[in-house]
C-alpha cells in the first residue's frame, strides 16, 4: 500500500514560543562575553554569572528548597556539571574567536542531540538526522577554516567544537527528569553546580580573580539574570516540549548570534558565511521528521435495489 510522506513542524504552543524568546536572548549573550573576556578570565566570569544567576533563583524558589530531596540534588548537580562544562568551554573559545563564529558552531550540538539519543536510548536516528550532520560537518570545515577550507581548527574553536556535547547532553538531561523533579529546586541546584565548579576550575588552570571592572560586573550580573531566566524557562518548556522540538527551536540561537556579531562589526569571509548557512541547515534537516498520511478508506457502495449488473469502468493509468 503507498503512503503519502510530508514533513510537518505543528503549531507552536505557548511553551514553544517562551523557548524561541529564550533563544533570541540567548543568542545576544555571545557578544557580552566576548566583550567580557577583555576584562576577565573565562572560568571566574562563568563562576561568578552562575552564582548571581542561583542565588536569584534561591530567592524566587526558597519556599520550595525546604523540601529538598536526593533526588533533586542529583538531577540538578547532573545538568549543573553540563553547564559548566559547556558554557565554560563555549567562554575559553570567545577568548580568541569572534562571537558569530562561537555562535554557528555552538550549534552543531543541535544535530548531537539526536546521535546521542541514538547512544544511550537506542533511537536510531533518520536519515533527515544523518543529513542535517552531514552539512553542519561540512559547514563547520568552511566557517572554522575558511581560508584553508580544511581542519587546521584553532585552540578557540577546538574549545568551541567540544562544548557542544556537554550542552547536548544538557538538554537531553532535562527532558529526562522533567516531571519527575521539583522545577524550583533543580533550577537552583544546577545553577549553583555550574558556579562552584567553574570556580573550582580557576586553580586549576591558572585563573586568578581579575582586576575590578565595571565591565565584568556589569556583564556576570546581567548574564546571570538572563541565565536564571533561561534554565527556568527551559526546564519548565521541555516537560511538554519534546528534545527534538526543543533542539529546532534551540537552532535560531546562532542566527540571532550571527545578526547582534554582525551589528557589532563582525565579517566572515563569504565562504564562512556559506558553512554558517550550512551549519543551521544542518540543525534543522536533523530535526525534522517525516510524517504519515495514511489514505482514507474507501465507503463501501450502497446497495442497490436492483441487482442488474454494473458496468465496470476504464482503468485510469497511474
Amino acid at each position: 500500500m503507498l503512503h503519502n510522506r510530508r514533513l510537518r513542524l505543528g503549531r507552536p504552543s505557548r511553551e514553544e514560543l517562551l523557548l524561541v524568546l529564550i533563544t533570541f536572548v540567548w543568542g545576544t549573550t555571545f557578544l557580552i562575553v566576548h566583550v567580557a573576556m577583555d576584562h576577565s578570565g573565562p572560568w571566574f566570569f562563568v563562576g561568578l554569572r552562575f552564582l548571581v544567576a542561583g542565588l536569584i533563583s534561591a530567592v524566587i524558589f526558597h519556599r520550595v528548597l525546604r523540601g529538598m530531596r536526593w533526588r533533586d540534588v542529583g538531577a540538578g548537580a547532573a545538568i549543573g556539571a553540563m553547564i559548566w562544562l559547556g558554557y565554560g568551554l563555549q567562554t575559553v573559545g570567545l577568548q580568541t574567536i569572534t562571537s558569530s563564529t562561537s555562535a554557528f558552531i555552538t550549534a552543531l550540538y543541535v544535530p548531537l542531540v539526536p546521535l546521542l539519543q541514538w547512544l544511550v536510548l537506542r533511537r536510531r536516528p533518520s536519515r533527515t538526522t544523518l543529513a542535517g550532520v552531514t552539512l553542519a560537518f561540512v559547514g563547520l570545515l568552511l566557517l572554522a577554516d575558511p581560508g584553508a577550507v580544511g581542519v587546521g581548527f584553532g585552540a578557540g574553536e577546538v574549545a568551541t567544537l567540544v562544548s557542544t556535547l556537554p550542552i547536548a547532553v544538557e538538554i537531553i538531561l532535562i527532558s529526562l527528569f522533567a516531571g519527575k523533579v521539583d522545577l524550583g529546586r533543580v533550577t537552583v541546584v544546577q545553577l549553583l553546580t555550574a558556579s562552584l565548579l567553574s570556580l573550582a576550575t580557576m586553580p586549576v588552570t591558572g585563573e586568578s580573580v581579575p582586576a575590578f571592572s565595571w565591565v565584568w560586573v556589569a556583564a556576570a550580573v546581567g548574564l546571570g539574570a538572563a541565565s536564571c531566566a533561561i534554565q527556568l524557562t527551559m526546564n519548565w518548556a521541555q516537560r511538554s516540549v519534546s528534545p527534538t522540538r526543543a533542539t529546532i527551536i534551540y537552532s535560531g540561537e546562532p542566527v540571532w548570534g550571527g545578526i547582534i556579531g554582525r551589528l557589532a562589526g563582525d565579517r566572515l569571509p563569504g565562504i564562512a558565511i556559506v558553512g554558517a548557512v550550512l551549519i543551521v541547515a544542518g540543525a534543522l534537516v536533523s530535526e525534522l521528521r517525516p510524517r504519515r498520511v495514511e489514505p482514507r478508506p474507501v465507503e463501501p457502495d450502497v446497495a442497490r435495489d436492483d441487482a442488474a449488473p454494473r458496468t465496470p469502468e476504464p482503468a485510469v493509468p497511474a
